[in-house]
């Protein structure tokens, strides 16, 4: 374990903070007001992947760019993630690289945290919890379903915890070295890009380290259908990391399809066979209340919540049983 208070180094060294973006109007400003307010006492660029937009996002980019000189415009013609970061990645000047979101927002102190632990560590990657913080009472709903382990299990980058290594962190703070040598992010994939890179690197020898000191603030989806859709792609690209790297899958990642079978079989013995096989999804539905109950930091997200949790639940169980095996090849 260690020393959790923070630890001058000698030098600071460069830091290249790369963004994918992409439809990002309604946060990008912010965001980036973010990254080049950090009190860090090395240098630092932030390289924008700019995708092709349907919203002002690159006009936006552009006015930024304009106004401060780290802020230096790549292009990104596939919109994809992915893509972006190695782009972004490629044009970097620095040895450090701090992937951040168009969409979250960073302390002050997040950068020098961040170099920091990757020194007092020797991690590979580092990084911490993903802050889910809403604005309307949907999306606070969302955030506090993803904060806890009855919306998305025992990850500690969704609840807390300990610092120490892990399987992956949200987003990440890594050396550019690491990253080379693994050959960066692997851009056949649209979803689970930072687990399956964060797998590679533990494959490696490389330490992934988590500090819950690393807090990123993230928005979460503005509504039950683009939730739905989030979860369902989370489902169905984590089943292809499943198929590409054997070994990779645990029980929390087969909970949803279980219980989304579960509750499927129980619903057609129910009708054909037994009305006492409805204590299955009922039970579900009462856990979801309860739980509901406890988590819930009002009663407007309290009435909510079940709704929200079940889209999550049922949304990523029906994308991992559903995920095509021509989703991703699977790897010689």
């Amino acid at each position: 374990m260690i020393n959790q208070t923070s630890k001058s180094l000698p030098s600071y060294p460069g830091v290249s903070v790369v963004l994918p973006i992409l439809n990002e109007e309604r946060h990008l400003r912010t965001a980036i007001e973010s990254i080049l307010s950090q009190e860090y006492p090395g240098e630092y660029e932030v390289i924008l992947a700019l995708g092709p937009s349907a919203d002002k996002t690159n006009e936006i980019a552009q006015q930024l760019s304009a106004a401060d000189p780290r802020v230096i415009l790549v292009s990104n013609p596939t919109g994809r993630t992915a893509n972006g970061l190695n782009l972004a990645i490629a044009a970097s000047h620095h040895s450090i690289i701090c992937r951040i979101d168009g969409h979250a927002e960073i302390a002050k102190d997040y950068v020098k945290r961040a170099v920091e632990l990757l020194a007092q560590t020797g991690a590979v990657n580092v990084g911490g919890i993903m802050a889910a913080i809403g604005k309307t009472r949907f999306e606070k709903a969302v955030a506090t379903a993803m904060r806890s382990p009855l919306g998305v299990g025992s990850a500690s980058f969704h609840v807390g915890g300990s610092a120490g290594p892990a399987e992956t962190v949200y987003l990440g703070t890594f050396q550019k070295s690491a990253l080379q040598s693994v050959g960066g992010y692997d851009e056949r994939f649209t979803r689970a890009q930072d687990w399956e890179l964060n797998f590679r690197l533990r494959a490696a020898g490389g330490v992934i380290w988590f500090d819950p000191s690393l807090l990123v603030q993230y928005r979460p989806r503005p509504n039950f259908p683009t939730l739905a859709r989030q979860y369902f792609e989370y489902g169905r690209w984590r089943r292809a990391v499943s198929r590409n790297h054997k070994g990779s899958i645990n029980l929390r990642y087969l909970a949803p399809p279980t219980a989304l079978v579960a509750m499927v079989l129980a619903l057609i013995f129910a009708v054909f066979l037994s009305p006492y096989f409805l204590i299955v999804p009922s039970g579900y539905v009462a856990a979801l209340i309860v739980g509901s109950l406890v988590i819930g930091k009002q009663w407007s997200e309290r009435i909510m919540l079940p709704m929200v949790l079940a889209t999550m639940h049922l949304s990523w169980g029906w994308g991992f049983l559903t995920s095509p095996k021509d989703l991703l090849p699977v790897a010689e």
